[in-house]
């Protein structure tokens, strides 16, 4: 997309919803998307207009949830982000995360599994969830997902909403692991794309074994793999050409 064309959906992103200051985060950050980011996004058709939805992304950059959370709005859904409950008791992004209705997770203790009680409990209301299932950044050589965690697949199953896979590919280049200033010049290339809504109807009526759950959250990332194998192959013809 154009600056110009990405400016024009400023007035089509919805805003009821967003809350003061995540919605205020939005505003700033949009600018820099504008500006500095050649931001493709294909597949919003997979997102339904209404209800519950959970988008699971590969997870690649700090820059990542940024990105998500555009792909999310030019979908025309509020996402409610589910992410590690320390930035919850950070200045600013704390203020940002509460105001979004944003679900926190206390990763590495007991209370991880509590926290997806709220989030099936959105779901269950008509939300838009948006979760990294592999729960950190890639650590694979060559940016590829990880294996996923088996919360993706406990909020699916129990509250029975489609799960859209959505890749990203760009936004390490942006945001590169370890670093706290993007990299804004040159612009960066930054592609977002969902596939169709992967199918777990066979197992939604099983016991929540560890089995069930393995294979449910197989299915999300190999899906999510899929399509992001398919922007780097296409990336690549497009240099090779």
């Amino acid at each position: 997309m154009t600056p110009i064309e990405l400016a024009a959906w400023t007035w089509k992103m919805p805003r009821r919803g967003r809350g003061f200051w995540f919605s205020l985060a939005i505003d700033v950050l949009w600018p820099v998307v504008v500006l500095f980011v050649r931001l493709r996004v294909r597949g919003k058709q997979h997102v339904p207009g209404s209800g519950g939805v959970i988008l699971a992304f590969n997870h690649l950059s700090n820059a990542d949830t940024v990105a998500a959370v555009v792909f999310s709005l030019m979908s025309n859904r509020v996402p409610r982000v589910l992410a590690k409950a320390s930035l919850w008791r950070t200045p600013v992004i704390g203020w940002v995360m509460r105001s979004g209705g944003h679900i926190p997770v206390e990763r590495g203790t007991v209370k991880a599994s509590e926290a997806l009680k709220p989030a099936v409990q959105a779901l269950r209301d008509g939300e838009c969830v948006m979760v990294f299932p592999e729960g950190t950044f890639t650590d694979d050589p060559d940016n590829w997902p990880m294996k996923g965690k088996s919360g993706v697949a406990r909020m699916a199953l129990e509250s029975k909403v489609p799960v859209v896979p959505v890749a990203e590919w760009g936004t390490h280049e942006l945001l590169p692991k370890g670093t706290i200033l993007p990299r804004l010049l040159p612009r960066k290339k930054i592609d977002v794309v969902a596939g169709a809504p992967v199918d777990l109807s066979d197992l939604y009526d099983r016991e929540l074994t560890a089995e069930v759950l393995a294979e449910a959250t197989r299915r999300v990332m190999a899906a999510i793999t899929t399509m992001l194998s398919g922007i780097r192959s296409a990336q690549a013809g497009t240099q090779s050409a």
